[in-house]
């Protein structure tokens, strides 16, 4: 199930002796990186409670291990090189998009991490890591007292979201609170904010139009309420039919039956095919008769991690979302105009 986060996409020794067995990655070891710029003043203790327990951060971290998907966004948006990434999807160096990779500066690549086989906490400890952010996870309670015995750990909020559901406001206000930068962190989400606001005036005929995020994994997957993707949709003004919430209930996403597939009939629906299927979805006998399919509603991001569209509508964060909003609104807003001639 994880691999659907993208769009198609142990035991612990000792301490000491995890730290002296290193980390192995494509990319070189780091040495000693901290955090640019400084810190606000009274950030310093805090206490940032999770799913799992409570972090308490003592002081500024100087090396941060990102073992959450998206973390390393915020991370260098407040001007943080993380030492280590975890990589999701995409095979970039430092497991660091474009837009990422532009605020990185003379920073060394962080070590990339894999979590295909769960949390690496051997090479995690290598890393000699202050602090450990894994808010967008699926962290365990097992895991979280492994990480723990490491370096103080933000894990998934307490607020009892499903994983991989936490909004990229909270991921980057909460990195904020880590790295003692909480008014800069507010700041980036008010101007990625006010971006919302601009695309919402500018297309008032998106307000309660109803819009899904799917892909054509064994068969027909759509992603919830609570996912990321969905968020960018309802942040709009469009709304997740009520159907479809009932049947994804409190996971990201799920599967829809042959049966049900006219809860994919909705004003916009926004596909994410492997690369060169979207021929094939659009042949797709149950899809063909639909009015999403005949009246052109269905915008297609074929899987292509050098298209920034693809990659940003899927790796949702506080640096990517510009980019969503400045190549996706206008497609938007072909689905919706009620001109079959009009090709998102």
């Amino acid at each position: 199930m994880r691999g659907l986060l993208r769009p198609l996409v142990l035991l612990v020794v000792p301490l000491l002796a995890l730290t002296a067995c290193g980390a192995e990655s494509k990319d070189a070891p780091v040495a000693g990186q901290s955090a640019q710029g400084e810190t606000e003043a009274g950030a310093f203790p805090v206490t940032i409670k999770n799913k799992w327990g409570d972090a308490v951060i003592k002081e500024a971290p100087k090396r941060v291990v990102a073992v959450g998907l998206v973390e390393q966004d915020a991370l260098l948006a407040l001007g943080v090189v993380p030492v280590g990434t975890t990589e999701w999807f995409g095979d970039k160096p430092g497991a660091l998009f474009p837009w990422a990779k532009a605020k990185l500066g003379s920073g060394a690549l962080p070590t990339v991490l894999s979590d295909k086989d769960g949390i690496q906490f051997e090479k995690v400890a290598g890393l000699a890591p202050d602090l450990i952010i894994g808010l967008y996870s699926g962290i365990t309670a097992a895991d979280y007292k492994k990480l723990e015995a490491i370096a103080p750990t933000v894990a998934q909020p307490a607020d009892g979201g499903a994983d991989y559901s936490v909004t990229w406001q909270t991921v980057t206000k909460t990195v904020g609170q880590a790295v003692g930068k909480p008014k800069a962190a507010e700041e980036l989400v008010t101007g990625v904010e006010k971006k919302f606001e601009q695309a919402r005036a500018a297309h008032p005929e998106f307000k309660g139009k109803t819009g899904l995020m799917a892909s054509p994994y064994e068969g027909y997957f759509v992603y919830g309420p609570q996912d990321p993707r969905s968020k960018v949709l309802t942040d709009l003004g469009f709304v997740m039919p009520a159907d479809m919430a009932k049947v994804v209930g409190d996971k990201f996403g799920a599967n829809i039956s042959t049966e049900n597939v006219s809860l994919l009939d909705q004003q916009a629906v926004v596909w994410f095919p492997t690369k060169g299927g979207t021929a094939k979805l659009k042949a797709d006998p149950l899809l063909k008769s639909l009015k999403a399919t005949t009246e052109a509603r269905g915008i297609f991001i074929e899987e292509n991690y050098d298209n920034d569209l693809y990659g940003a509508t899927s790796f949702v964060s506080v640096l990517s979302l510009p980019i969503v909003l400045d190549q996706l609104v206008p497609k938007l807003a072909a689905a919706v105009d009620g001109n079959p001639a009009t090709n998102a």
